[in-house]
């Protein structure tokens, strides 16, 4: 797993997203990590405002917040899906008809439950 991409000033490392960040938000950016490696061959790829989740083509995710208490992630997907229980909210990009940005937030460990893993193979098999 890569975790930190060459060292420019516009990146920040992974360290430096989970500095100062509780042992329960550790916990569940480490937890989704180890889950994801669990299904498919991912790769950590840190910038400026936030943590993508890629395959060697493309991302297929992002943790975009690390909160004192959960991590927040968005699955970008060409359509939406939305009979799901997992995701709070489903937006279209605007200007962009075929993104529609699945946001999901993880307050406990058992939040990553089969439904949004399988969420998460779905968005590493569209985006080999």
């Amino acid at each position: 797993m890569n975790q930190n991409l060459p060292r420019n000033a516009s990146y920040k490392t992974v360290e430096e997203f989970l500095a100062n960040k509780s042992a329960h938000t550790k916990e569940l950016y480490y937890h989704f990590i180890q889950e994801y490696l669990f299904l498919a061959d991912i790769q950590v790829r840190p910038a400026k405002t936030m943590i993508g989740i890629a395959t060697p083509r493309k991302r297929i995710a992002y943790i975009t917040q690390l909160g004192r208490n959960f991590i927040h992630v968005y699955f970008p997907f060409e359509k939406p899906y939305p009979d799901n229980l997992c995701f709070q909210k489903i937006a279209q990009v605007p200007g962009n008809q075929k993104q529609f940005n699945h946001h999901l937030r993880l307050y406990a460990t058992e939040d990553l439950n089969e439904e949004v893993k399988h969420y998460m193979l779905l968005a590493y098999q569209l985006g080999i």
